[in-house]
């Protein structure tokens, strides 16, 4: 009896303590199950580039593809993945040169955008991933519409951010240099790109034209200058501007996708991004006219800023327009 007494006894301390949770805690557990998402950092060898990856999700889940942009790599997706991690399989690969993935040296490897379309086809793959939403960003668009032209039948829908397609959202004052050394790759014209992989342009590209910025963290251009200053990045990276010019023909094959396949495609793009400005966002249009437009009060990096608005658009989209289709 006296044994019962105190279990009692304790069993009620604790109930105190812990109480049960009210229905309006228990309807806010799914959120917090998705804040816990336990992501996994990992590497696979791809023609012998050890090619870094981040994975979170359920492995029978639907594939949500993230592809980065310039000069970052999947850590601007760190925030967004935990918050897609309980429904969906996410996948965030590093292309080599940026991040934890290797570097080779620019003389031994192709930086083009052909090339690293083909790693991160050949990573997918061994991934085991046969359908996929893209989310593309910056250089994560041609690289992304470049595996939906080698495999139309994989891509289950698109969410585009600040990544272009129209030879609009290529006007901007800041393509002006790059232009001139598409159009003729010699010295002369690669050394005035030297500016663009500096610290300033690094902050500018995270600061500019925010909503907030004291909502960017400082951490962002401090991890990526620390990847851009390593010895031989800057080459790998005048490579891949010097090759962003191989896109541009593409885009009437790129186009002609969208209207062919017609993908479910969700638009959230930053107004006030320099480099690709708002112009870039609205021609989608012509050839995806169901797309869902939200253009933000933000730059180029939207997702540092206005991650509380875009995360419930993405999942409000991925859980209508690409569970079931």
């Amino acid at each position: 009896m006296r044994r019962l007494l105190i279990s009692l006894m304790v069993a009620t301390s604790l109930t105190s303590y812990f109480p049960t949770p009210t229905l309006a805690q228990q309807n806010q557990a799914p959120g917090f199950a998705q804040s816990q998402a336990v992501v996994h950092y990992r590497t696979a060898e791809i023609d012998g580039v050890k090619v870094f990856y981040r994975e979170a999700g359920p492995k029978d889940g639907p594939v949500v593809l993230l592809l980065h942009g310039f000069p970052t790599s999947s850590h601007m997706f760190r925030n967004l993945i935990p918050l897609l991690a309980d429904k969906y399989h996410v996948i965030a690969p590093d292309y080599p040169g940026y991040g934890q993935s290797d570097a080779p040296d620019h003389e031994k490897f192709s930086y083009t955008f052909a090339n690293q379309a083909e790693i991160v086809d050949k990573l997918v793959t061994k991934l085991g991933a046969e359908r996929y939403t893209m989310y593309v960003m910056d250089y994560g668009a041609p690289i992304g519409y470049r595996l939906a032209l080698k495999h139309p039948e994989r891509v289950s829908g698109l969410i585009v951010q600040n990544g272009n397609a129209y030879s609009e959202g290529l006007q901007s004052p800041f393509w002006d240099p790059i232009k001139v050394y598409w159009a003729d790759r010699s010295k002369k014209n690669r050394d005035p790109l030297n500016v663009l992989v500096t610290l300033d342009i690094t902050k500018f590209q995270y600061t500019d034209g925010m909503g907030d910025v004291e909502r960017i963290s400082p951490d962002n251009w401090v991890h990526d200058q620390a990847l851009l200053d390593r010895p031989g990045n800057r080459d790998i990276q005048l490579d891949m501007l010097g090759d962003y010019g191989s896109n541009v023909p593409l885009y009437p094959q790129f186009q002609a996708f969208f209207r062919a396949q017609q993908p479910p495609t969700l638009i959230v793009w930053g107004k006030n991004d320099k480099i690709f400005p708002e112009a870039g966002a609205h021609p989608y249009l012509r050839d995806l006219p169901k797309a869902e437009v939200h253009i933000l009060d933000s730059g180029h990096f939207a997702l540092e800023d206005k991650l509380d608005e875009m995360a419930p658009l993405i999942r409000d989209f991925l859980d209508r327009k690409v569970v079931t289709n």
